[in-house]
């Protein structure tokens, strides 16, 4: 006779199977888990997460998701790294990590929106301030620094105008700050658009580097436009510890197929992310050539903003690029250009294989004094033909009088 369901129910829980140690391959194991066993009472009481040397419930890290972490942080040239469900994720678990009542918070004019929003709602109802400094002169940034200045974002380049500013000056000037007894700001940047791969953000040259990077995993990494995923690296295992407590404490965690799927898109990403940068370089080239654009910003191009800065530093440009349309089409026969595209779709985000685009309105999007006057269109260059995606952008520019 066979056993009982009750039995068979305890078997199908408490089988005997162990994984085989002598089994290898490229694809990294993927280990789901919100439990996690220990051999007794000693270990459980004994494991550490904060520095990897253990595993104590799923939230806190598996196998899988420590090694997402560890190749993130050759990645960025980091020490330490934790993932945050998004990028914005990633951004807010900064802010709560080193802010309190009475701090202040200062944020580039160009940055991503979303930060400012909770900057503005969310800071703001807890009692920390913030200001907007322009990305592109260090003097305004040295001038909004003050003794309750505890958190400066930089952005390189700008959200959606691209301005690529000088990140040493920047860094020099909280640094100047730090040892005048101002203020002794924590230096964080947004390294989406850079990946890791356009510059090293913790070593700039002439001894300088930021104290953290934030990466929307979400684009580059990830690249096929289909899941969520933030980090936050540093070089600093004293600011990592505060992270990791506030990550702990704010519940964060990622799934282990989300982690699975970066793990596996991360050995092309070089390649991906070459590619779809000379694409960018290729499509901006022949933008310029339009009688409909006045103006095409992307840091390869000697008259986009910030060029000069970029070519100091970088010499990968990754596969964004903005159009300024001629100030004479109103925002309605621009949203009619993008309506009549092809093969460029209409969504957010950018770093995946489709190509994207998106019209803004540069008063929208800006609040100090700005240069640009027509309606804009970014650009994200996917993985298709350039030849294809030049000729759309061709057809749907003819609709424009």
């Amino acid at each position: 006779m066979g056993r009982a369901p009750e039995q068979r129910a305890t078997a199908l829980i408490h089988h005997d199977y162990q994984p085989p140690e002598d089994f290898e391959s490229p694809a990294v194991a993927v280990h789901k888990a919100s439990t996690v066993f220990f051999r007794d009472t000693a270990q459980m009481r004994s494991q550490r997460w904060v520095d990897k040397s253990g595993y104590t419930y799923g939230l806190h890290g598996t196998p899988t998701t420590f090694t997402l972490e560890q190749r993130i942080a050759t990645l960025e040239g980091a020490t330490h790294v934790l993932l945050a469900p998004s990028g914005l994720a990633a951004v807010t678990t900064v802010d709560q990590a080193f802010l309190k009542s009475g701090d202040e918070l200062l944020l580039p004019d160009n940055v991503y929106a979303p930060s400012l929003n909770f900057a503005r709602h969310e800071l703001a109802r807890w009692g920390i301030a913030h200001k907007l400094y322009d990305p592109m002169d260090p003097a305004s940034l040295a001038q909004a620094i003050t003794p309750a200045t505890r958190l400066v974002w930089l952005e390189a380049p700008g959200s959606v105008t691209l301005e690529f500013p000088d990140l040493r000056a920047l860094v020099r000037t909280v640094r100047a700050a730090r040892a005048t007894g101002e203020g002794a700001p924590i230096v964080a940047l947004d390294n989406t658009w850079g990946a890791g791969l356009a510059f090293n953000a913790f070593d700039l040259g002439d001894g300088l580097a930021v104290d953290l990077t934030v990466h929307a995993l979400t684009k580059y990494p990830s690249g096929g436009g289909d899941l969520l995923m933030g980090s936050i690296a540093t070089r600093d295992r004293a600011l990592h510890d505060t992270l990791a407590m506030t990550h702990s404490r704010l519940g964060l965690g990622v799934g282990a197929n989300d982690a699975e799927a970066v793990l596996r898109s991360l050995p092309t990403l070089p390649l991906r992310y070459a590619a779809q940068d000379a694409a960018a370089r290729r499509v901006a080239q022949w933008c310029r050539q339009r009688p409909e654009v006045a103006r095409v910003l992307h840091p390869s191009l000697p008259d986009s903003p910030g060029h000069a800065h970029w070519a100091a530093l970088c010499d990968a440009a990754a596969g964004l690029l903005t159009l300024e349309l001629d100030a004479r089409f109103a925002p309605a026969q621009v949203d009619a250009v993008v309506d009549a595209l092809r093969l460029f779709r209409i969504g957010w985000s950018w770093g995946g294989p489709v190509s994207l685009a998106v019209p803004y309105q540069a008063t929208a999007i800006r609040r100090l004094p700005q240069p640009y006057r027509g309606t804009l269109l970014r650009l994200s260059i996917g993985l298709e033909s350039v030849d294809d995606l030049i000729a759309d952008l061709e057809q749907a520019l003819q609709r424009l009088p």
